[in-house]
């Protein structure tokens, strides 16, 4: 499985963000500071409405 941060992360070094992985059928997403720890695996149709919530500013992401 290939993790990848946002482009737009502080790179490397951030652990403020989080990470994605590609699954069949879904999405992979875990903690950049532990990324041995807990996972979450979300449905395509799950993340792309969270993408959507996100760009729309529906979410407090303070």
């Amino acid at each position: 499985m290939i993790w990848r941060k946002s482009s737009h992360s502080g790179g490397a070094n951030d652990a403020t963000c989080v990470e994605l992985a590609g699954l069949p059928g879904g999405v992979g997403v875990r903690d950049s500071k532990d990324p041995d720890g807990d996972r979450l695996a979300v449905s395509g149709f799950v993340f792309g409405r969270l993408v959507e919530q996100v760009k729309q500013g529906r979410l407090d992401l303070r």
